[in-house]
């Protein structure tokens, strides 16, 4: 569960998962565009979303997320803020 939130989580693909929401079928040139990052960049994160099963491709091998909303409803506890920083200062 950690591992998807943080691959979902990621602002560069809440990013990626915003533009494709609700758009049908989309390259990822036509991708990159709508995000404004570099294409490679772009590329990267749309790997690891296919990968974690977030977004698919369509039979002609286009980004599909075929949602009209996201809602994510989890709860975190049990965290603990620990200061790393030599100087005891929190970041």
């Amino acid at each position: 569960m950690n591992a998807l939130l943080r691959i979902m989580l990621a602002p560069n693909r809440l990013a990626i998962i915003n533009a494709l929401t609700g758009q049908g079928s989309m390259s990822i040139r036509a991708l990159t565009r709508k995000v404004e990052r570099h294409y490679l960049a772009v590329y990267r994160d749309v790997q690891t979303l296919l990968a974690a099963g977030v977004i698919g491709l369509d039979d002609k091998g286009k980004l599909t997320f075929p949602y009209g909303e996201v809602r994510f409803n989890f709860s975190v506890t049990g965290l603990a803020l620990v200061n790393t920083s030599p100087r005891g200062v929190m970041p």
